[in-house]
């Protein structure tokens, strides 16, 4: 369930208890999530194991079949009209899931570890048109779920969709995972640009609070350096299925990645965390090194960090900064140099070793300046972005990929973003 305590600090890396309660601006926000728990011993069904290839998972998911980071999800085409999920007991108690059939708005319900939820059945509505697919999105970065079997009305069953052509990458942290926003991961940027950008499958590699640097920041026990060559994140979740000895991601389970957004150092610049300019320059260029490794046609874009506002007197200012802008910039220009192109340096962070490609690269590199498209009211109490925020980061970026790299925008109206339809329809108040 998803749980927003007015209490957490900054970039907090330990979560509390699973709570009811969503706040928003400190209020409590009304829900009526309907409680989709049923009893499978009653019920008649046919059922696909978690492994069936029909099933197609978004983000990263272990091979227990537990889902990490923030967003992950999976879809799926059926016959008949009825789509029941048994969760297995990795499972955290009461996540908040977001689900729906084809392009209608997203419904939520809370989840249980070792339940079966009836998620579509004849009485929802749009069950009875075509086309029939069905997706599935865990709202909570810190926590997960583990799919046990799909189940379907007897007699029917699931179809494989066609694949996406095009694939996108966030790494990051907080600002990137939906820390602080309505429905968290649902409700961040990296979702909203890769949902919105249409016929895009995409995966959130950020947990707040971890750093760029391969150290223990905010309860984070390793930095993104190690972490993103692995598939679990940072969590204590994590920390309690695989210890110290987390699984390597087998990066080939999924297509490469067309374009990787970085966005990393906001952690690191803290002085808390005591990090290093040199040691925060030679992180992310093991970062860039190890994308460019695993996926060596990807385009990759180092984004700037916004700082946050301060009002004087009757203006807002930009904070100074101090989130290593100047490192990130220097990092893209390193890649950008010739004698880096004429033979590539790649790294690995399951081996930790570095190695060369021994051919010549085009430009890969490339930089987003995040620079006035975010205002003073678009980052909340807690320095983060608020929804609104995220939906303006988002489009920016949406507009950057179209004139950058030529994606034409391919969404067709589905919702992307939850409770953002609100309006004034008084026009004489």
């Amino acid at each position: 369930m998803l749980h927003l305590s007015a209490l957490l600090i900054l970039f907090l890396g330990v979560i509390g208890e699973v709570s009811s309660t969503i706040l928003q601006n400190g209020q409590v926000k009304p829900t009526n999530y309907p409680n989709t728990l049923i009893s499978l011993a009653s019920r008649s069904f046919t059922t696909y194991p978690p492994n069936a290839t029909e099933i197609s998972y978004q983000g990263r998911w272990d091979s227990k079949h537990v889902s990490w980071w923030s967003a992950p999800g999976l879809r799926f085409g059926y016959t008949g009209q009825t789509v029941a999920i048994s969760f297995g007991n990795w499972t955290s108690p009461g996540v908040l899931i977001a689900y729906r059939i084809a392009g209608l708005d997203w419904m939520f319900t809370n989840v249980t570890a070792g339940g079966t939820h009836l998620l579509v059945s004849p009485t929802t509505p749009g069950s009875a048109w075509y086309p029939r697919t069905f997706e599935l999105r865990v709202t909570n970065w810190a926590y997960g779920v583990q799919i046990d079997a799909v189940h379907l009305a007897p007699g029917e069953k699931l179809v494989q969709l066609p694949q996406n052509t095009r694939h996108i990458e966030v790494i990051g942290d907080s600002l990137s995972s939906g820390m602080f926003q309505s429905y968290e991961g649902l409700s961040g940027w990296g979702y909203g640009l890769g949902a919105s950008l249409g016929n895009t499958d995409f995966s959130v590699t950020a947990y707040p609070g971890i750093c760029t640097v391969d150290k223990p920041c905010w309860g984070n026990p390793r930095g993104q350096q190690f972490q993103w060559f692995y598939t679990s994140d940072t969590s204590p979740r994590s920390r309690a299925m695989y210890g110290d000895n987390p699984e390597p991601w087998d990066f080939s389970k999924r297509p490469d990645a067309d374009l990787v957004f970085v966005c990393m150092g906001t952690n690191d610049c803290l002085p808390v965390n005591n990090v290093s300019s040199q040691a925060f320059t030679d992180s992310l260029t093991k970062i860039i090194q190890g994308v460019h490794g695993k996926w060596p046609n990807a385009q990759i874009v180092l984004m700037s960090l916004w700082q946050g506002f301060t009002q004087y007197g009757n203006w807002w200012y930009p904070n100074a900064p101090y989130c290593f802008e100047r490192e990130v910039y220097q990092v893209y220009q390193s890649f950008n140099r010739e004698e880096y192109l004429r033979n590539p340096t790649v790294y690995d962070g399951v081996t930790g070793k570095t190695s060369q490609t021994n051919k010549t690269a085009e430009p890969f590199v490339h930089f987003f300046n995040t620079t006035g498209i975010l205002q003073h009211n678009d980052i909340n109490p807690g320095a983060h972005l608020t929804d609104v925020g995220s939906i303006k980061l988002a489009s920016q970026l949406q507009q950057y990929v179209k004139l950058k790299f030529g994606w034409e925008f391919q969404a067709t109206g589905p919702e992307i973003y939850h409770d953002t339809y609100y309006w004034n329809n008084e026009a004489n108040y």
